[in-house]
């Protein structure tokens, strides 16, 4: 009884052991690197544009056999939102309500490839974007390769609508400095393999 409970053991490690090689073997890892990534987010008031750089992100990359993305998830401090501007980042922190949710995040639910060229593919990002609290489904236009020292790079664009994850846009000055609701964000991220 303890031969057959001891081969039973042994089958189950190999075929979990070969399961995680074929993952492996089937799909390729990359972690975003910082350095060589930037996030902006520009926007508007009826006293001038503004724009505020994430100055700290985290992220991960998984593509399949083929190249295509299978998982994404990218996560920002609130606090790593920086404008050069001490009032400006603290209101914008009590904005985006970064004590009680500390942490903007996007995690990929899927993928469309849209057109492909010899180095780089027009990709649609669908995925789940947190930002104070408020959780939206979100479409973004990318444009992605892998680079010639094996990096995967992604840039592009979204505008959002802060009323949407119901952030009041902040203002200044008693109300005499409104900034507008709809801002754009704009990255150049690259996953390190």
């Amino acid at each position: 009884m303890k031969k057959l409970l001891s081969i039973k053991n042994i089958i189950l490690l190999i075929f979990c052991l070969s399961s995680a090689f074929i993952t492996t073997l089937y799909s390729q890892n990359y972690n975003l690197n910082s350095p060589n990534s930037s996030i902006s987010v520009l926007g508007t008031s009826n006293v001038h544009d503004w724009e505020i750089k994430v100055n700290a992100l985290k992220g991960e990359l998984s593509l399949d056999s083929s190249k295509k993305i299978n998982s994404l998830s990218i996560k920002i401090p609130v606090i790593s939102l920086k404008s050069g501007n001490g009032i400006m980042d603290g209101k914008t922190h009590k904005a985006l309500e970064f004590e009680e949710n500390p942490i903007i995040s996007f995690q990929l639910t899927g993928s469309s490839q849209v057109k492909f060229s010899e180095n780089e593919a027009e990709i649609i990002l669908t995925g789940n974007l947190t930002i104070a609290g408020e959780t939206r489904n979100v479409s973004i236009s990318s444009l992605a390769k892998i680079t010639k020292s094996g990096d995967y790079q992604l840039k592009g664009s979204v505008t959002l609508k802060m009323t949407n994850f119901k952030i009041k846009p902040p203002t200044a000055f008693f109300g005499s400095m409104k900034t507008g609701d709809a801002v754009t964000v704009k990255f150049d991220v690259t996953f390190k393999g």
